[in-house]
């Protein structure tokens, strides 16, 4: 073999070699990037959640953390804000619905979903929330209030 041939042929090799390490660092970097943009999207979720918080710490009296104040015992003024701020929960809800839920989740994305599962477990307890449901619901993306009103319908 002369000294061109065997350049040749390490050439060719390191060409079959570096083919199959570029598609799989391609690989791993999409892999990362949608990693890190599933983190991205969770943490802008979770963000809008606290701002829900900090909205109920501003309504307190309508007592939406804790025992639920008989609708009769509400002001007009109080039952208005109280649909307004279950509306922009269901909204919240379905946002998180549609950009994490999948129907088969691997092991991130359920990681992902079971905080908003464990949130929306905690309001469809209340019943003054299934309460409004039905006139939240229209509308909604039906996948969602298919799944909203399974888990509701668990809580009656």
């Amino acid at each position: 073999m002369t000294v061109a041939e065997f350049w040749l042929m390490a050439a060719n090799i390191a060409l079959a070699l570096s083919a199959p390490y570029a598609i799989a660092l391609f690989m791993y970097e999409k892999s990362k990037e949608a990693k890190v943009k599933n983190e991205e999207m969770y943490q802008a979720l979770a963000g809008e959640y606290a701002k829900f918080n900090d909205l109920l710490i501003r309504n307190a009296d309508l007592r939406l953390r804790t025992d639920p104040v008989p609708d009769g015992a509400l002001s007009p003024e109080q039952k208005e804000r109280k649909k307004i701020i279950f509306d922009s929960l269901v909204s919240l809800f379905e946002q998180a619905f549609i950009l994490v839920y999948e129907k088969k989740m691997d092991r991130e994305s359920l990681r992902l979903w079971s905080t908003w599962e464990d949130y929306i477990i905690f309001w469809c307890k209340r019943p003054d929330f299934r309460a409004f449901l039905p006139e939240l619901l229209p509308g909604e993306d039906p996948d969602f209030v298919a799944y909203i009103r399974s888990i509701a319908k668990l809580e009656d």
